[in-house]
């Protein structure tokens, strides 16, 4: 099959049409209202599976695929291998909790124009759509560009200068570990549990996991023991 050009659009005026893909429910549903809470941004489909994401780039017209690398039945970096064999041009926003260096450096080798760990919050996914759409408008319609300044711009446009802020008081290393001990439980932990693994407060951790429950990438649930007052828990989704 040739290859289909991206449509010609004005960046600053068109609305972006976003595949989501993600096998976690919870974190489908939160990314998906991410995405539809970016002005110029819209969800065209979503998709559990690398099989349902290549059927839906088929059928729908498709800007941007936000992509989860680790899905059940393919992994990212095939979905995009696969993407461009059947000629598939959208721009991908890779989302995964792997910090692997070898996976990151075959993302951006598959044309990748943006990878996004989890956790993430609406703000950090908010700026890198934010950078995306001014990469496009700085490409505008024209297919060649005129002087190294202008590439230098279009190469850099689609990058964030700098993070997202997280809640004033809370960190990202600490975030981080909090996030590695809920991953890596297998299990929900309370907060004295949580605060035990990672070596803080019961109150720190318990903001902290409140901050990933908040964010859809933890659930509260409530465990009871015995006769006393019922503990509230934390889990992992993704």
């Amino acid at each position: 099959m040739p290859e289909t050009a991206p449509p010609s659009m004005d960046a600053t005026a068109t609305t972006f049409r976003v595949l989501v893909v993600e096998d976690e429910p919870v974190a489908l549903e939160a990314h998906a209202a991410y995405v539809e809470r970016v002005p110029g941004f819209a969800v065209a489909a979503t998709a559990a599976t690398s099989h349902e994401a290549l059927r839906a780039l088929q059928s729908t017209e498709v800007d941007v695929v936000l992509l989860d690398m680790n899905l059940p039945d393919r992994h990212g970096l095939d979905v995009i291998r696969a993407m461009r064999a059947g000629g598939h041009r959208a721009d991908v926003i890779a989302v995964t909790s792997a910090r692997d260096l070898d996976v990151v450096r075959a993302a951006v080798s598959l044309g990748v124009v943006q990878y996004l760990l989890k956790p993430f919050v609406f703000a950090t996914l908010r700026d890198r759509l934010e950078a995306y759409r001014a990469y496009r408008a700085q490409l505008g319609d024209s297919q060649q560009l005129s002087t190294q300044a202008e590439v230098d711009q279009v190469v850099a446009g689609v990058r964030t200068s700098a993070p997202a802020a997280l809640p004033k008081g809370m960190g990202a290393d600490l975030l981080a570990k909090v996030t590695r001990a809920l991953r890596d439980a297998g299990a929900g932990l309370s907060a004295s549990e949580l605060a035990e693994a990672v070596g803080v407060s019961r109150v720190t951790a318990r903001r902290y996991a409140e901050y990933l429950s908040d964010s859809r990438l933890a659930v509260r649930s409530q465990r009871y023991a015995g006769a006393g007052r019922p503990e509230v828990e934390y889990r992992w989704v993704n």
